[in-house]
């Protein structure tokens, strides 16, 4: 049986296996890079984020205990929601260039199978649409369509009800056909 995330976190902490560890930060640190942008708009301060969540697990302060209710995954987002948080609040006055684009990683393999590489380009398009709509819509949706996770993880990041996650949810996915259908993209999801 495959050892869980939280297990292999509750590992390094015990036993100090780096190897744990590593495998933690390579399964997650694109995701939570990305999960970052959303929220404060800017690369490097998303990247900067990032490391600083993993600094955080790998100092030992933080402890996460095994529940059947909540993941580890879901547990690692709160913890970078918070950084971010905490980030944005120390930067008050930081704004935003709303014409800056938002570099996407594209294939350059042109062996990929054409199904990855028409995925790779719905999920550019749909990232891009998410970056203009309000703020707890593109964390939600960003979370729900690219962290598969449902509501009730959802919830426990965002420190809301489930049922105001399912609301904001819905209300997300109509900002969010709208913002592509102004793009001139059609309602895919």
């Amino acid at each position: 049986m495959a050892e869980t995330d939280g297990l292999l976190y509750i590992r390094f902490l015990k036993e100090n296996d780096q190897d744990a560890l590593r495998i933690i930060f390579e399964k997650y640190r694109n995701g939570v890079t990305l999960f970052l942008l959303g929220i404060v708009q800017n690369e490097d301060d998303a990247e900067e984020l990032m490391m600083d969540t993993f600094a955080l697990l790998a100092s030992r302060t933080l402890h996460y205990k095994v529940k059947d209710d909540a993941s580890f995954k879901t547990w690692l987002y709160a913890i970078a929601k918070n950084q971010a948080r905490s980030f944005l609040r120390k930067k008050r006055n930081h704004i935003t260039d709303p014409d800056e684009d938002i570099e996407t990683i594209k294939a350059d393999d042109s062996s990929l199978p054409d199904s990855i590489l028409i995925e790779n380009e719905r999920n550019a398009m749909l990232y891009k649409a998410l970056s203009n709509i309000d703020e707890t819509y593109r964390q939600v949706l960003y979370l729900m369509y690219f962290e598969e996770m449902k509501p009730e993880q959802i919830s426990r990041i965002i420190k809301k009800s489930t049922k105001q996650t399912y609301n904001l949810t819905t209300r997300g996915r109509a900002a969010l056909r709208k913002e592509m259908e102004r793009m001139g993209y059609s309602w895919v999801i």
